[in-house]
């Protein structure tokens, strides 16, 4: 029995996710609605249809696939959107996990590998987030996953679910074979956008904040390549399996890019220009942000070869390029 269960597995990192478990002998089994995710996306084992607010519909999957192990994506999360409707975060991120983790632990599934956030930690501007930085959120958003994150904790007292929680902040870049990509609606992520405003799809990309205390005056973030991401949840996996127990685990380059370099090397690797415009700075943003990953390096072995902005602006350029890029409903 290899099946695993992947929620939110037709959405961006849960699709990469599904290739890259295919790719090391597992079948996953995508769980999703569909509401922010694709079908089309589902290309690596079976689409179980269901949502996670519906138990009964998560009784009847794991009956059906008995997996061998859970790995949750499945999530509300747009910050400003969280700070807007926090009851829907609350309710179908935090009671959706609720659902799901007792639908595991009633199926005797007891392996649980779980996407978090760094907006657990809040507004800790310009250091390094490490696993003990103290966890304060800002949103909505970020409470849910904290929510989640101390059920988890709960459960594995109760229970015995061992767990892997993974906390990163932006993914980017896609498959570098092009099989699946990143495509939201509405988009937010600053990498697509400014491929879509490359490619005429939008008028212009906005910079927002230039007075920023950084060496060109635009925020840094840090980024992470989608592969490098879901190649650290397959060994979060492979941990479990070992028996090595609960962890936590950051996931960063502990640097980060700003707004700027990215759009300067956007320029290098796809030969035109970035048109863009300069707006005034955001409301809670902060001027660096940034995670250690030093952990995942030194106990999972993870070795982020592709997250360097050249590999991850190639590989999302050959995504927008490929005409199976813009999936639909």
């Amino acid at each position: 029995m290899t099946n695993i269960l992947v929620t939110g597995g037709a959405g961006y990192i849960g699709s990469h996710a599904c290739k890259v478990l295919a790719a090391n002998g597992f079948t996953p089994v995508t769980f999703d609605n569909c509401s922010t995710g694709w079908e089309q996306a589902v290309k690596f084992g079976p689409l179980a249809k269901g949502d996670l607010l519906d138990r009964t519909r998560l009784d009847e999957v794991f009956a059906e696939y008995q997996p061998l192990a859970v790995m949750h994506f499945a999530a509300l999360s747009q910050v400003g959107e969280s700070m807007q409707l926090p009851g829907r975060y609350w309710r179908e991120n935090v009671t959706g996990a609720l659902n799901l983790i007792e639908a595991a632990v009633a199926a005797e599934c007891k392996d649980f590998v779980f996407s978090s956030t760094c907006a657990t930690y809040g507004d800790q501007d310009n250091v390094v987030l490490n696993e003990d930085t103290p966890q304060m959120p800002i949103n909505a958003y970020g409470g849910s996953k904290l929510a989640i994150e101390q059920m988890l904790q709960d459960f594995a007292a109760s229970d015995g679910l061992n767990h892997v929680i993974f906390r990163y902040f932006n993914v980017a870049g896609a498959d570098p074979a092009a099989e699946v990509g990143e495509f939201h609606q509405p988009e937010t992520h600053l990498i697509p956008l400014m491929l879509d405003a490359i490619e005429g799809k939008r008028a212009a990309l906005t910079v927002f904040g230039t007075d920023y205390d950084t060496p060109d005056g635009t925020c840094i973030r840090d980024y992470v390549h989608v592969m490098d991401l879901v190649e650290a949840h397959v060994l979060g996996l492979k941990w479990l399996q070992d028996g090595k127990g609960s962890r936590v685990f950051n996931l960063g380059t502990g640097d980060g890019f700003s707004v700027r370099e990215v759009i300067d090397h956007s320029q290098s690797v796809t030969n035109k220009a970035v048109p863009y415009t300069e707006g005034d700075r955001r409301a809670g943003d902060c001027t660096k942000l940034v995670s250690g990953s030093s952990r995942a390096v030194t106990e999972l072995g993870w070795t982020p070869t592709r997250s360097n902005l050249s590999d991850m602006i190639r590989d999302a350029w050959r995504w927008h390029q490929n005409t199976d890029a813009h999936y639909e409903r």
